[in-house]
C-alpha cells in the first residue's frame, strides 16, 4: 500500500514545495468520519474586503511587528493558522535571514507576514447556473480565496484520508480548476458537483473518482475565451521559452522580443539530514519541448513509503517526460526559490497565460493535447550554470 504525506505534515513542510518532501506513513488508526464536517453542504464565508486577500498556506506563521525574522530583534507578536485570511495592504522589502532569496513581507492591519507564506487571492464571486449548460458538464475555476467542499460517496484518495485523519476541512483554493458534472439547488443555493474522474477528463493516474459538492458562487464557468490562444498569428516556430534556473525566471519570447516574464520555483536539490545522502529533484537543463498540456491534473506520484497527492493542479504544460510541467501553484508564494519536485511552479494566473500562449493549443472541449517526437510544441531553452 502506498503511504502518502499527511495534510498536516505537508503543510508543515510546505517550504520544500510539491513533492520535494519527506513522507510520513499513515498511522492506520481508526478515524471518526465527521459527516457534519465533510459531507454537509456549505456556503461561502464572509471574506475580507481588501482587493487582494492573503491566505496563510502553512500553520504557525509568524505575525511580526517589523518585516524581518532576525531573532535578535524579537519581532514575532503572534502566530497565525493555516487558511487564515488577511487583508493584503502592500508588499515591502524586509530583512529575511536564512539564505532565502525572497525578502518581501506583506503589510497587514495586524502586522507583517512573510510573503512566501501567503497566497495572494481575490474575492470574485459568480452568479451560478441552476442547471448544466446544454446538459453537459463544464470546467470551472475557483475565483474566491477558498471553497468548502461536501464529500459524496466513498473516501478513496490519500488526500481525503489525511483530511479526515486531522479533521481538516476539504477545500478548493483560488486558481484551482475542476470538472463539474452535476448541478443542484440546495435550500435555494445552486451547488456544483466536482467529479474527479480518472476517465475522460484527463486527470489520469492519481485521480480517484471522488465527488464533491461546492457553492456555485465560488466557481467561474470557463468559456472558450478563457483558453483562446494568445498571439496565434505569430509563427509558432519563433515562440520559445527561456528558463533561467540560476535566477529562477521564465521569459516567453517571440523571436528576440520578450512578451511575458515571471518568477518560478523550480526543482530542489539538497542533502538529506537523516541519511546524509543527496536528494536531487532539480529541473532539467537543456533543450526541452512542450508536448502535453492539460487544463487540470491530479498530481500524484510515489512508491511504498513516499509520495504525494495533490488534486486539481491547474494549467499544466509538460516540458519533460510526464512528470515535469509548468503549472499553477496555490500552496505557496515562494517564487524565485528552488523548492519543487522538479516542476516549474508559477502562480495560477501565470500558468494560464503560458498555457494559452504555448503550442499545442488546447480546446475547452478536449481539455488536453499531446505530441510525440519528432512532433512537438513550443521549445523551452532551460539554462543553468551554478546549481550546487
Amino acid at each position: 500500500m502506498k503511504q502518502y504525506i499527511s495534510r498536516r505534515d505537508f503543510i508543515k513542510l510546505a517550504g520544500l514545495g510539491l513533492g520535494a518532501l519527506a513522507f510520513s506513513p499513515m498511522t492506520g488508526r481508526e478515524v471518526d468520519y465527521r459527516w457534519d464536517i465533510f459531507s454537509q453542504p456549505k456556503r461561502l464565508p464572509q471574506f475580507p474586503g481588501s482587493e487582494i486577500i492573503g491566505r496563510v498556506v502553512v500553520p504557525d506563521v509568524d505575525l511580526r511587528s517589523r518585516p524581518t525574522n532576525d531573532t535578535g530583534l524579537n519581532t514575532s507578536i503572534g502566530k497565525i493558522g493555516a487558511d487564515t485570511l488577511v487583508e493584503w495592504n502592500r508588499e515591502v522589502i524586509g530583512n529575511v535571514l536564512g539564505g532565502l532569496s525572497n525578502q518581501r513581507y506583506v503589510e497587514t492591519s495586524q502586522g507583517y507576514i512573510y510573503s512566501s507564506m501567503l497566497q495572494p487571492t481575490r474575492n470574485l464571486p459568480n452568479t451560478p447556473v441552476t442547471e448544466l449548460p446544454n446538459g453537459q458538464g463544464f470546467w470551472a475555476e475557483v475565483t474566491v480565496p477558498y471553497v468548502d467542499l461536501a464529500h459524496e460517496g466513498q473516501v478513496a484518495s490519500p488526500w481525503m484520508q489525511d483530511l479526515i485523519k486531522f479533521n481538516f476541512p476539504p477545500r478548493l483554493y483560488y486558481g484551482q480548476v475542476v470538472w463539474i458534472d452535476q448541478v443542484r439547488t440546495n435550500n435555494g443555493f445552486p451547488e456544483y458537483r466536482w467529479n474527479e474522474d480518472a476517465n475522460g477528463r484527463g486527470y489520469g493516474y492519481g485521480a480517484y473518482g471522488e465527488f464533491f459538492w461546492a457553492d456555485g458562487a465560488g466557481l467561474k464557468i470557463l468559456t472558450d475565451a478563457d483558453v483562446a490562444p494568445i498571439n496565434p498569428d505569430v509563427d509558432p516556430s519563433i515562440k520559445t521559452i527561456s528558463l533561467n534556473l540560476d535566477y529562477q525566471t521564465l521569459s516567453c519570447m517571440e523571436g528576440s522580443r520578450e512578451v511575458f516574464f515571471c518568477r518560478v520555483a523550480s526543482g530542489l536539490k539538497y542533502l538529506d539530514a537523516a541519511s546524509g545522502s543527496p536528494v536531487d529533484y532539480s529541473t532539467p537543463a537543456g533543450t526541452l519541448f512542450t508536448h502535453w498540456k492539460i487544463i487540470s491534473k491530479n498530481m500524484t506520484a510515489g512508491s511504498d513509503g513516499s509520495g504525494y497527492s495533490t488534486p486539481a493542479v491547474p494549467w499544466c504544460t509538460f516540458i519533460s517526460g510526464e512528470g515535469i510541467a509548468i503549472h499553477g501553484t496555490f500552496w505557496h508564494n515562494a517564487f524565485g526559490e528552488r523548492r519543487s519536485h522538479g516542476c516549474l511552479n508559477v502562480t495560477p494566473e501565470e500558468a494560464k497565460w503560458i498555457f494559452r500562449w504555448t503550442t499545442p493549443y488546447v480546446s475547452l472541449g478536449l481539455g488536453e493535447e499531446r505530441r510525440s517526437l519528432p512532433d512537438h510544441g513550443t521549445i523551452v531553452n532551460s539554462e543553468e550554470t551554478k546549481f550546487l
